[in-house]
């Protein structure tokens, strides 16, 4: 019997949009939502790690869950004229992230210096969830010079981004990690 995991039907170079237009698997949208699902499975790594507090699963799960919808409205064409807004994401998904944001900085001990990603492994982890985060933010604003893309979408990445470099900055504290900082090279 044949597997369902498979159809052959992208062989050529291409994949469906939801609604069945086909469309090449380089172009920016797919760009856009292919690193969205990329962001995803890093936000899983962290997820998976037994040591991540309960509190930050939640939240981190609830973050994939809107990823999923972000990729689900990435992945569907806008008609010309069209200003459709993305599911699950609207201006109280950037507050909540904004509120998050503000109660992780509180618990962290403040620094002033530039943090070089790193430290524990679960903050590490975090580091590298957020700089592709910071990927498919930059592919989501290549997509939305070419069409409409929903703007609370693309601040909602912005501050997610954020959200994950104090996560990262709080895990280490928590697990009484230094935070690594730059040392910038001698003038010569």
């Amino acid at each position: 019997m044949k597997s369902c995991l498979y159809t052959g039907t992208g062989d050529g170079g291409t994949t469906s949009l939801v609604g069945g237009e086909r469309i090449s698997k380089v172009c920016t949208r797919l760009e856009a939502y292919g690193t969205v699902d990329e962001f995803s499975s890093f936000l899983g790594v962290v997820l998976s790690d037994s040591q991540c507090p309960t509190d930050l699963k939640e939240q981190l799960l609830e973050i994939q869950n809107r990823l999923f919808d972000a990729g689900c409205y990435l992945a569907t064409a806008v008609k010309e004229g069209d200003t459709p807004s993305c599911n699950g994401i609207g201006i109280e998904a950037v507050e909540r992230l904004e509120s998050r944001i503000d109660s992780l900085d509180e618990e962290t001990p403040k620094i002033r210096a530039f943090v070089l990603p790193g430290g524990c492994e679960l903050a590490a982890h975090c580091h590298v969830a957020r700089t592709v985060c910071r990927r498919a933010e930059r592919r989501i604003l290549e997509l939305a010079m070419e069409e409409y893309v929903d703007p609370i979408l693309i601040r909602w990445f912005n501050r997610l981004s954020d959200y994950l470099f104090i996560a990262a900055r709080y895990l280490n504290y928590c697990n009484g990690v230094d935070e690594i900082t730059w040392t910038p090279a001698s003038k010569s």
